[in-house]
């Protein structure tokens, strides 16, 4: 890491106020693909250049040096690891070791019928030869099957990184995918792998940079911090190496044989957000996620792929106001006293789906009222809950910490309240307010899914119904030490009826993301593809900076680091193997 780091790794994990500061400095929109006349002054060079440091952009450098490649890895940011270093951790590896040392056959046509339905369902077609997707996505779907597990077991391999089975500690089982009630699904758990060091916490995504940092700086591996890419270098149309800027001046680093950009996403780049996103109100993404490949790609000729999609979570909303670089997203929501209901008072989701398809109820839209009704949605729950599950986010120990919590004795009192809310930040959401029938609405909600709570059959959305919901609600609803409420005795243990007497509780929630994952194509052999379709020689995308060979489903738990180290693997085997220009 540069001794001359100005924002200290606090700062970026917590996602204080530098993502302003970080989104002015990544102003590429007119970076220019660079020919050069005449052989350019090279202020390094390598046979691969690596921009980020997170999963994907490790994965190619060890990926390329252990080929016996020369790397470079260039990094913005004060500190390595990406939003990879704030993460879990978790990578989705289909067939991995450990499933097949316990005799589990993650059969391919299987797999793939499985993440084809999830990701197409709209033109899933389990009797086509590419089951209903066009032929190129279809191969990148097949790439990430055949190179997820191999990618890790390299890296294990070559002494990078380790993985292990990941187990969720509240059940000790394997983790459920978040679609493991897909009857395509015929591995529903057991796919989920962590690093074997550092693992078991929020620490195992800075144990997998931290290893994959340590590998590359064993090998004196060149990496350059505070160093903004703002260009590629191309000879006629082969991409030779990167132009960038440190320390005010611009240096230009050569590569002999291909450039892997690895530079996540731009949930962070409020312009493209605003052109590309029907809400983001915030993200986990580290700051740096800015979307500067993307300006870098268009003038490079790169073909678009989709900029709508994202791993997405919803947000606090006023948390997210206030820096939406936040902390941590909803993803699990905690309690079974609590419900989730729009503008309207109407319960519309299983409160217990994961994060990512949860949080695209929000762009549900209404053609006779021209409006999103969901656009935001309130979290309300009882004392209950608050007090059995305190501490699980959003939920605080003391509710004193959280001056997002609104709270009254009453429900009457309670939708009063929201609505007072609403009004201070009517100017950042277009003036959303609450129906009039919202209270009346909200109480019949409720009741109705007391009634459900007590039979232990949730009619509506099936709550509770599958693994994925029974099982992550005991991994983030764990029992506060001290409740004085005993543990849920009805049938269904993600439900529990609100309590008669308040006082109730309110948070409001909103769209957001870990980051987007949208960007330019790239091919099954990870390389950018040129508006005609054709590669561009010597350039090549993973992770979040591409458009996601897996669109906007998240097969389960580690599905973004799973594809980031699967493409990543690609990206420096085929670009270390790739003629010098």
């Amino acid at each position: 890491m540069s001794d001359s780091a100005h924002i200290n790794r606090r700062e970026l994990l917590a996602g204080a106020s530098v993502v302003a500061a970080v989104a002015g400095t990544s102003g590429v929109a007119s970076a220019a693909a660079s020919t050069p006349t005449k052989a350019p002054a090279w202020d390094h060079e390598a046979d691969v250049v690596c921009v980020g440091s997170g999963a994907a952009a490790g994965c190619a450098a060890v990926t390329a040096a252990s080929a016996g490649a020369s790397v470079i890895m260039v990094e913005k940011m004060p500190m390595l690891g990406g939003t990879t270093g704030k993460s879990g951790g978790v990578a989705w590896i289909p067939n991995n070791p450990v499933l097949r040392a316990q005799g589990v056959v993650d059969r391919k046509e299987d797999c793939l019928r499985y993440m084809a339905r999830y990701a197409f369902p709209q033109s899933y077609t389990p009797d086509s030869p590419t089951l209903g997707l066009p032929e190129p996505q279809y191969r990148l779907i097949e790439a990430f099957y055949d190179n997820a597990s191999p990618a890790i077991e390299h890296l294990d391999k070559v002494g990078a990184v380790k993985f292990k089975e990941f187990r969720m500690f509240q059940v000790d089982r394997p983790a459920p995918d978040y679609a493991d009630h897909l009857p395509e699904n015929k591995v529903p758990k057991g796919r989920a792998m962590e690093p074997a060091t550092g693992s078991g916490s929020s620490a195992g995504g800075g144990s997998l940079a931290a290893q994959l940092e340590e590998w590359l700086r064993a090998r004196n591996t060149p990496i350059l911090t505070e160093t903004q890419v703002t260009r590629v270098i191309k000879d006629g149309d082969r991409v030779i190496g990167v132009e960038a800027t440190q320390d005010g001046k611009v240096i230009r680093i050569r590569a002999r044989r291909g450039v892997v950009f690895g530079t996540g996403g731009f949930a962070h780049n409020t312009e493209l957000v605003g052109l590309h996103q029907t809400a983001l109100y915030g993200a986990c993404a580290m700051p740096g996620s800015t979307g500067d490949f993307i300006a870098i790609a268009q003038e490079a000729g790169a073909k678009m792929g989709s900029l709508n999609t994202a791993w997405r979570t919803q947000v606090v909303l006023e948390e997210a106001l206030a820096n939406r670089a936040v902390g941590l997203g909803a993803f699990v929501l905690p309690g079974d006293s609590m419900i989730l209901v729009n503008k309207y008072g109407h319960r519309v989701v299983n409160e217990k789906r994961d994060y990512n398809d949860r949080t695209r109820v929000h762009f549900v839209f209404d053609p006779t009222r021209e409006e999103y009704p969901n656009q935001l949605m309130f979290m309300i729950f009882d004392e209950r809950s608050l007090d059995a599950f305190g501490g699980a986010f959003p939920f605080p120990l003391d509710k004193r910490e959280s001056p997002y919590l609104i709270e009254a004795a009453t429900l009457e009192a309670l939708s009063a309240r929201i609505d007072e809310r609403l009004k201070t930040i009517a100017a950042q959401t277009g003036g959303v307010a609450l129906a009039p029938a919202f209270t009346a609405n909200m109480k019949a909600s409720i009741e109705r899914f007391n009634g459900h709570a007590r039979a232990g059959r949730d009619p509506d959305f099936d709550r509770g119904v599958h693994d994925y919901d029974r099982e992550w609600h005991l991994l983030f609803s764990a029992r506060r030490e001290g409740t004085k409420y005993p543990v849920n005795p009805m049938p269904n243990l993600t439900m529990h009826p609100f309590t008669r007497n308040g006082p109730y509780y309110c948070f409001i929630l909103a769209a957001g993301a870990l980051d987007t994952n949208g960007g330019p194509m790239i091919n099954e052999k990870a390389q950018v593809l040129a508006a005609n379709g054709t590669p561009i020689p010597g350039l090549y995308g993973a992770g979040n900076c591409i458009a996601s060979p897996a669109r906007e489903a998240y097969f389960a738990a580690g599905g973004t680091i799973g594809l980031a180290l699967a493409y990543g693997y690609i990206a420096g085997a085929n670009a270390a193997r790739a003629m010098p220009a």
